[in-house]
């Protein structure tokens, strides 16, 4: 088996990112995205998800940090898909439903070929609020989206319950770590491809 790793660069003009993943790594996380909460959640889907991530971000942060945070998670995806190779021998199905105090969440991950984002139940708000000050709710949607769509993954993403908006945050990147560990998990019981096409 070779390694599942990835080392990815893109630079626009604005943002400038530094990417690298190992997806059988341990967790390890040194990450510096400019954007402190968002720091904490990439750290969350490090540790839960078993990827070894590094991430050096900067950007037009002085104008929204909507710029920086869609760029990383393109990035993230781009290298997920490069990693993941052709798929051969994995899991390809994960799920988990995580608890943060009072917000509970699941999410479905199919390491599909197929790009889809089903994402409900944030709380009425949600999207408007600034968690730490900086990080808008509406970027969660937002980062899944890009992570699905450039590392062509299927996941659906549910807030069963919650009501402090870093709770909700963290447990939806909890979850998706969680369930993407499971699907990128390479399977001793699989051999190939686990698709009827041969492919995804």
């Amino acid at each position: 088996m070779t390694n599942r790793t990835a080392q990815l660069q893109r630079a626009t003009s604005e943002s400038s990112i530094e990417l690298s993943l190992d997806l059988d790594g341990t967790g390890m996380s040194d990450i510096q995205t400019s954007v402190p909460f968002y720091d904490h959640l990439l750290t969350a889907f490090a540790k839960h998800s078993l990827t070894d991530l590094r991430v050096r971000a900067s950007g037009d942060t002085d104008i929204d940090v909507h710029h920086t945070v869609e760029d990383v998670a393109i990035v993230l995806g781009q290298a997920i898909k490069e990693a993941l190779g052709d798929k051969s021998g994995i899991s390809r199905y994960g799920d988990a439903l995580v608890p943060l105090d009072e917000a509970l969440v699941q999410a479905v991950v199919d390491i599909s070929g197929r790009p889809y984002l089903v994402h409900a139940g944030e709380p009425a708000g949600f999207e408007f609020h600034l968690i730490g000050g900086h990080f808008t709710g509406s970027m969660v949607r937002h980062v899944f989206e890009a992570i699905a769509f450039n590392a062509g993954l299927t996941v659906h993403v549910t807030v069963v319950g919650g009501r402090d908006p870093h709770h909700i945050a963290e447990a939806e990147f909890k979850a998706f770590a969680r369930a993407f560990r499971q699907a990128k998990a390479l399977d001793p019981l699989v051999s190939g491809i686990p698709s009827t096409k041969g492919a995804l």
